[in-house]
């Protein structure tokens, strides 16, 4: 009996025990839960809030961003209303320009004056000396002109490289294009007309020239095509390339002590060949360290070297020049592209003195000029701007010396 009471209290025992285990164990798990449903509601909270924030931004971002739209056509519209206004300011200084231009002659002492300036009464006063210039006609032969103004601009089309050169033969009516710096080929249109027609370059005759041809200083007169080929070292070679039988027929090496651009903001031109009524000009730099530019004077069929000037007019910040009845008009711009400017004149018979001449702005601008050819039949620039091909038309007055 006692064994048996022994075992039933044992048992007991145990099922007690067991019984606060479990009551223990199943507390523990209450409270896990409890403090998992705690941090749950917390999450919830915490996460409504920031939906709550996310909503606020997004109304706050979407009201800056229409208010910033209302402000962006705001100024979008002053944009192009400064924009009219800029043309139209620029296009009433380029008339201001042409009709008050300064005269490359002041008074009697000057060494250039207008023509008949003694024809007038002698009665008149001192102070009625400054006469009115009077227009050139196209027909005029003994090349005693100047630039008064320029009278218009086209914009003939855009085609080609940034950089380019293109002109029209004096003798003809044909349009010759060398598209970009460097090339062994250069394509003829028959008439400015053709050339704005064609679609690109690519669209005029090609005519392969048995050398390359470096820069943008080409030049056209009276079927010859002329270019500048770099030799060797420092030798630059002016090649003579008849277009009828398209063979070169001459070539002159012209020897200076280094390849020095003769614009700085056009570097890849060394030498440059200007036509007018006179003949054919050659443009180049004596030395890289030599700051002016320097002229001389070819003759177009032997191409032998007739004379040379230093112009005095500086390289830097020069773009381009021409030369029209022996007259070296320098064009000027700055490493930013601005508005085109003539800064310096100079003449081989010292006939016109560069504060004397008139002071020129080029209208409308799009980059700077890589190339500026004057046509003397036409009294007209071909100009590559850009990649625009340009004409600007000009206006010429008489000089004498006196």
């Amino acid at each position: 009996m006692e064994l048996l009471f022994l075992l039933l209290v044992s048992g007991a025992w145990s099922l007690t025990g067991a019984q606060f285990y479990y009551q223990g164990l199943v507390e523990y798990v209450e409270n896990r839960l409890l403090a998992l449903e705690d941090r749950m509601q917390l999450w919830h909270d915490q996460t409504l809030r920031c939906h709550t924030e996310l909503q606020d931004f997004r109304k706050q971002t979407s009201e800056a961003v229409d208010r910033l739209g209302g402000e962006h056509g705001a100024l979008l519209r002053d944009l192009k209303g400064a924009a009219v206004r800029l043309d139209r300011l620029e296009r009433e200084m380029d008339h201001v320009e042409a009709q008050t231009s300064p005269r490359a002659c002041a008074n009697k002492a000057d060494k250039v004056v207008e023509q008949e300036a003694w024809g007038l009464e002698e009665g008149r006063g001192d102070e009625e000396e400054e006469e009115e210039w009077e227009e050139l006609d196209s027909t005029v032969s003994d090349c005693v002109e100047i630039i008064a103004a320029i009278r218009s601009v086209k914009i003939l089309k855009r085609v080609g490289d940034l950089k380019g050169m293109w002109t029209r033969d004096p003798r003809s009516s044909e349009v010759y294009v060398f598209n970009g710096t460097s090339g062994d080929s250069v394509y003829r249109f028959s008439s400015v007309a053709d050339f704005s027609r064609s679609l690109g370059v690519s669209g005029g005759r090609h005519i392969a020239l048995p050398s390359r041809w470096g820069g943008t200083g080409g030049a056209v007169y009276n079927g010859y095509l002329y270019y500048i080929q770099q030799g060797a070292g420092a030798d630059v070679q002016v090649v003579k390339y008849d277009l009828l039988s398209e063979s070169a027929t001459d070539v002159a090496m012209f020897p200076v002590e280094s390849l020095a651009p003769v614009y700085k903001l056009n570097p890849e031109t060394v030498a440059d060949l200007a036509v007018d009524d006179e003949g054919l000009w050659l443009l180049y730099a004596a030395s890289d360290s030599e700051p002016n530019i320097h002229l001389a004077k070819m003759d177009a069929g032997t191409l032998d070297i007739e004379q040379i000037w230093d112009t005095r007019c500086p390289r830097e910040k020069a773009e381009a020049a021409f030369v029209v009845c022996g007259t070296v008009y320098v064009v000027y711009n700055t490493r930013l592209a601005s508005r085109s400017r003539v800064e310096c004149v100079f003449d081989v018979n010292d006939m016109v003195l560069s504060e004397e001449a008139p002071l020129l702005y080029f209208p409308r601008r799009y980059g700077s000029h890589t190339s500026l050819k004057y046509n003397p039949e036409e009294k007209q620039l071909y100009a590559w701007d850009d990649g625009y091909q340009i004409i600007y038309r000009l206006t010429m007055k008489r000089k004498l010396l006196v």
